[in-house]
């Protein structure tokens, strides 16, 4: 690995290594992220194993690493730390922990499973959900946001797409939260010690649900998603039961907890940015697809991913050496001035918006973006149209995570008329 002169003397890059950076506001983040778009080239973190990572933090950076995999792999794991081997053996890699043809292979498969007719029925499902969700919302009042309505559409969603019965669902529900609830956030060592096993059996026992549920599918196939994957005949293969159990676990943590955030730090900047609010309830339809990519920019619900290099490559001026971890920094990436003009605005006329929200392209590109879209414009149009003026009360209590932008808790209320 490459001895980096940034090691010496001044070090732009320590402070995301110190424990207390991510729990600082979000004020400080972008701040250093500003900084660290200011060198260079890329800059270099130090990690407590000695070892350290690049981080790449401008929006051509994010965008150039992720559409090179052969160099810029995604094995053997996306996250910090990366997933020991014994865990992804015990669980399965991940479709986002794999490269090449095995990703290829996979991501077909899943492809293939969201036929026209599978996607036409979930985005119908989508605001039927959304309708309920903000009716029950009028009728009990207003508490927690995140639990009352954020968490609730995107969970609601997959599992009736995946076919999941309905007496599982509030067991998925609290093996979600238990799987995710500390991903990169700073802890004690007791907590260390303690949460990783937490997090691990509410991930096995969600992998043995759906694997059973994969089982009977097999012999009995129904309408779903489950069903497609585990019938599919892609090159003559299906999803086995840990490909199975690895892709739920990936749908159900990725795509509940990124969706979930979303919706909810963009309640919070509707609230803050009544300007923004007025303007998307002057024409909604015209102005939602544009106020959905501004939340998802503005907040970026995952702060970055991390990829080791397989070959040698130059980019602004630094020479990359096989074995080199490099972390794409999403978050910083989407507050590149270079890209978007006075970054930290919010702005849903925004034009041109080509935020890395979804991932900066390439083969890892999310598969969920569309339906991501889909739900956040099916629950605003709900939450705003009706006529209760649904606002966000104080600011979200934010995990602290230097993995994703995690809400843990957000009060709103109505300002009926």
């Amino acid at each position: 690995m490459t001895l980096p002169a940034q090691r010496h003397g001044t070090d732009p890059g320590r402070e995301l290594a110190e424990p207390g950076f991510w729990q600082q506001p979000p004020a400080h983040r972008i701040a250093a992220f500003a900084r660290l778009r200011a060198a260079e080239g890329p800059v270099f973190v130090p990690e407590g194993s000695g070892r350290g990572h690049w981080a790449l933090v401008r929006h051509a950076q994010v965008q150039e690493a992720s559409r090179l995999p052969k160099v810029f792999a995604s094995a053997p794991g996306v996250t910090t730390p990366e997933p020991a081997r014994w865990v992804r053996a015990l669980f399965g890699d991940s479709m986002v922990n794999l490269d090449g043809p095995d990703h290829a292979q996979l991501r077909k498969i899943v492809q293939r499973a969201f036929t026209p007719r599978l996607l036409a029925a979930a985005e119908e499902d989508i605001h039927a959900v959304a309708a309920r969700i903000v009716d029950d919302v009028l009728e009990d009042g207003p508490d927690e946001f995140v639990s009352a309505v954020a968490s609730r559409l995107p969970l609601e969603v997959i599992c009736n797409m995946m076919g999941i019965p309905e007496r599982y669902r509030a067991e998925i529900a609290d093996r979600v939260n238990h799987a995710s609830e500390n991903i990169g956030v700073e802890r004690g060592l007791a907590s260390r010690l303690r949460m990783p096993g937490r997090g691990l059996r509410a991930l096995a026992r969600m992998q043995r649900m759906v694997a059973g549920i994969g089982r009977e599918r097999r012999k009995h196939p129904t309408d779903d998603l489950i069903s497609a994957l585990v019938c599919a005949n892609v090159d003559g293969q299906a999803l086995g039961a840990r490909q199975l159990g690895a892709f739920f676990s990936l749908l159900m943590v990725a795509g509940v907890e990124t969706t979930r955030n979303a919706i909810t730090h963009g309640l919070s900047l509707l609230t803050d940015h009544p300007d923004q609010r007025d303007l998307l309830l002057s024409d909604f339809e015209e102005y939602a697809d544009g106020a959905v990519d501004e939340m998802i920019r503005h907040s970026t619900p995952i702060i970055q991913f991390r990829r080791t290099v397989a070959a040698e490559h130059t980019m602004d001026g630094h020479v990359f050496r096989p074995g080199d971890k490099v972390v794409l920094y999403y978050a910083a990436a989407n507050r590149d001035e270079a890209v978007f003009p006075d970054p930290d605005a919010f702005l849903i006329t925004r034009s041109p918006n080509p935020h890395l929200g979804f991932g900066g392209g390439g083969p890892h590109f999310c598969l969920g973006a569309h339906l991501a879209r889909v739900e956040m414009k099916a629950l605003f149009r709900e939450l705003l149209t009706r006529p209760v003026g649904l606002r966000a009360v104080g600011l979200p209590d934010l995990a602290g995570s230097n993995f994703d932008n995690r809400v843990r808790s957000l009060r709103f209320a109505f300002e009926r008329p």
